[in-house]
């Protein structure tokens, strides 16, 4: 895959695959139109659309999903916002279990979405309804997949303890373990969670302890991906995609640089991982002091996932950097208008 960035990124530069100025403008505010849509929804405000029938909302959230999947954000500010209030329009004072899973699913896709994002605030607000229509719906997977949404948010805040016993809670709930293979899968994402919380705490080893656990239970599954409904799929290979951001912070980026050389970049499941990815690869290369090699990956990541690229908060601020600690070449400086940090 690393031997293939610079290639890809060539392609990136000279591919009109970004549309017009208006088209790559419009991407730039993308997150912000997702938070504003998401926010009017949660809170009911402004007019709503009318409600899909109740029959047609299971597909509707596959096809939302396949949106996050594919980073697909101009479709899924469209889609999720609308599931969000046809679910609460469906269940009003009341509903069935399917009504609850299917609303709870709804908000931990928009709570991945606005963590992405970096809204925190509506982070919490998602993540907690999620759990709360979980437990109403008796959905452990959903319950712990929420569990691990909240635990990556009191992370955020600087909860480290917190954020710990959240997700290793969760991952020892007795519910949890009677839920099969795709119990196994979530519990190996919530050790995950708790690996990446003892990263950025700055304890490498307690880090790889965990790390190897879920890459033992991953093991165990037989090597398929699973869960991609809830916490985006989980794999051997997705424990080596957590380990490149894991190592990182954990303060080793030659390990991490390790970790990303041993993935099959077409193994993993979606545009949003393989995105993800290429993005984390950047910011090893950028601690490395590999500048060219960092700007080639981003340019890599932009061809993979245009709109994920422009999008996100953290992708902004590695370029914005990366425009003051050095000279800006023409393919940075054109990334960088592409992402609205350059007018």
């Amino acid at each position: 895959m690393l031997a293939g960035l610079a290639a890809t990124a060539a392609t990136a530069a000279t591919t009109p695959a970004f549309g017009s100025g208006t088209v790559q403008a419009d991407e730039a505010l993308l997150g912000e139109l997702l938070v504003a849509r998401l926010r009017d929804a949660m809170l009911g405000l402004g007019k709503a659309p009318a409600a899909p029938p109740a029959e047609t909302l299971s597909s509707d959230f596959t096809r939302a999903l396949a949106d996050f999947d594919a980073c697909r954000y101009t479709s899924l500010a469209v889609r999720l916002p609308r599931l969000i209030r046809a679910g609460h329009a469906h269940t009003p004072g009341g509903g069935t279990e399917d009504d609850y899973k299917l609303l709870a699913k709804s908000y931990l896709l928009a709570t991945r979405m606005l963590v992405k994002l970096d809204e925190q605030q509506l982070g919490w607000m998602a993540a907690d309804r999620a759990r709360q229509l979980a437990e109403a719906a008796g959905d452990a997977l959903a319950v712990a997949e929420s569990a691990r949404q909240l635990a990556v948010l009191a992370r955020k805040a600087g909860w480290h303890g917190e954020a710990l016993s959240i997700a290793l809670s969760a991952a020892d709930h007795p519910d949890l373990r009677d839920t099969g293979r795709a119990g196994a899968a979530v519990r190996g994402l919530l050790v995950q969670s708790a690996a990446y919380t003892l990263a950025r705490r700055g304890d490498r080893d307690g880090m790889r302890e965990l790390t190897d656990e879920a890459a033992a239970i991953a093991k165990e599954l037989g090597g398929a991906t699973l869960v991609r409904d809830h916490g985006g799929g989980f794999s051997p290979v997705t424990v080596q995609l957590h380990r490149i951001s894991a190592e990182n912070y954990a303060g080793d980026p030659l390990a991490a640089l390790a970790a990303a050389r041993s993935i099959s970049f077409k193994a993993l499941p979606s545009v949003e991982r393989r995105s993800r990815a290429l993005s984390d690869i950047a910011v090893t290369y950028d601690r490395l002091g590999r500048r060219s090699d960092c700007i080639r990956t981003l340019l890599a990541a932009e061809h993979c996932a245009p709109q994920e690229t422009h999008a996100r908060p953290a992708t902004k601020s590695l370029v914005s950097s990366l425009l003051v600690s050095g000279p800006a070449s023409t393919e940075l400086r054109g990334l960088a208008v592409r992402s609205g940090i350059l007018v």
